[in-house]
Parts: C-alpha cells; structure tokens; sequence
C-alpha cells in the first residue's frame, strides 16, 4: 500500500478531504468498517476473496482527529486483465448525507486511470454506482455465492472483466 502524504482537494473548500490512508489509520478504519457492516460481512463473498491480501491503496476522511470515510483498492485479476476490487466503503452515519462515499468512489476511480489498471471491480449498488461509469460484468466470477447483477466494472482502457476472479 502506498503511505505518500498527498491529499486529493474536494471542490467544496468545507467538505472532509479525501487523503490516502496511512498504517496509522489501520484500526480507525477497521472500526468504521465493524460499525458499518458488522461481522456478517465476513461471510461475504467479497470479504473472502480480499482475505490474506493486502491492499494496493486506501483511501480516508479525517474530522475532527477520526477518521469518517474509508474504502480500499485490492489489487485483482479478472480471467487475463489485472484489475482493482473496490470496497469496503463505509462512511459515518452522521457524515453520510455529506457526499463523502461518492467523492470516496471517484478518489478510486482517478487512482485506477493515473495507474493504468485494467479498470476497477466490485460488488453493489447498480443504480449509485453508474453515474462513475460502473456497468454490468456478467461475465465476472468471483469465488463463491454472489448476487451477479451487483458484479460491476468501470473499464480503464478497453479491458473487459470476464473470466475467474482472483487477488492478483
């Protein structure tokens, strides 16, 4: 995981910045994610295909000297094109009306085009996701039980997301 000290500016000069998430932020976003999702999350899919990985880049949102936004890259490949996996997300409920998880989203995305990835891969929201140029990747399988028509990919060049999923 890059550690680099950059932070990517919001439009808004109000809003929490977007910062890449450093060793120190471990626990604060292993916390967000816990009060988010709970311990179902790990008989997920997704949290079984991210477990012994590691992530190529995080991103966070500090206030007030906590952290209130988080979400991870995961370095994957999908059947021959090298990708990214995208998630867990998680923004603090009380920051959530605030527009933080799409800036979180598009933090990944800009992150996907500046390294030249294959594109970027995850499991969600069809409707809240398209508006980054998510589509369908009904040929994308991931290991184990998964609502396919979640399976989305934002191509960065002209890849497409077919074949086995696997951390790369």
């Amino acid at each position: 995981m890059s550690h680099a000290s950059i932070q990517i500016s919001a439009p808004d000069p109000v809003a929490v910045p977007i910062a890449l998430e450093t060793p120190a932020d471990a626990a604060g976003v292993d916390a967000l994610i816990l009060a988010a999702f709970g311990p179902g999350r790990f008989a997920k899919t997704a949290e079984r295909l991210r477990e012994g990985s590691r992530p190529a880049v995080g991103f966070v949102a500090h206030r007030q000297g906590r952290i209130v936004g988080s979400v991870r890259l995961w370095p994957v490949v999908i059947g021959a094109t090298p990708g990214l996996f995208l998630g867990p997300i998680a923004v603090e409920a009380a920051v959530r009306s605030e527009g933080l998880g799409a800036r979180l989203v598009q933090a990944c995305v800009d992150h996907a085009r500046m390294t030249a990835t294959g594109g970027v891969l995850l499991v969600g929201d069809r409707a809240y996701f398209e508006r980054f140029g998510f589509v369908g990747a009904p040929e994308a399988q991931l290991p184990g039980p998964v609502d396919q028509r979640r399976v989305l990919w934002l191509a960065v060049g002209s890849e497409t997301a077919a074949g086995g999923v696997r951390i790369g």
